[in-house]
């Protein structure tokens, strides 16, 4: 009897792990050093994101007492969720990182400005990760400097391409 292979498993490894991303954070923000943590959830917070009702858009991290917390990220709950707890769905989560990490990012933040902004939410090995970003807000002229620099790189491939199909 020759085995075959699991197809759930080749299945899960190639799925989309991503729950949620932050867009605008690139857009907003110079970013500079990304660090991953882990998050501190409850269970009907697990069971929401699965079912993909997680928003990280409006969300940022801070330093409190030497402990790191995410601050407006929103975890719509369930229908189906338990009624004897009460669900929260913008509340204060702690996030988990390394004592070195955290001390690391105090020192940045308090010296030199800077701020910590969630750019993903992922899966990794069946629990739930937060992407920080180590990043600076950006002056309207920069954007606009971004945006040129978009929009140029768009017409140069539309030109290479134009070219390419000529010759």
């Amino acid at each position: 009897m020759s085995k075959q292979p699991n197809k759930d498993k080749a299945k899960s490894a190639t799925t989309n792990r991503t729950i949620a991303l932050n867009k605008r954070a690139r857009h907003e923000y110079h970013l500079e050093d990304r660090y991953e943590a882990g998050l501190a959830l409850q269970g009907w917070e697990v069971k929401s994101i699965r079912a993909g009702r997680a928003h990280i858009g409006e969300s940022y991290a801070l330093i409190r007492n030497g402990e790191l917390f995410l601050f407006g990220a929103q975890i719509t709950p369930l229908i189906q969720a338990s009624t004897h707890v009460i669900a929260d769905d913008r509340r204060t989560r702690k996030l988990l990182l390394h004592r070195r990490e955290i001390d690391r990012l105090v020192g940045r933040i308090e010296r030199e400005g800077y701020t910590l902004i969630p750019t993903a939410m992922y899966w990794s090995k069946n629990k739930v990760k937060l992407e920080l970003a180590l990043a600076k807000g950006k002056q309207a002229h920069d954007k606009r400097d971004a945006a040129k620099e978009r929009d140029w790189q768009r017409e140069k491939q539309r030109v290479l391409r134009r070219h390419n199909k000529e010759g």
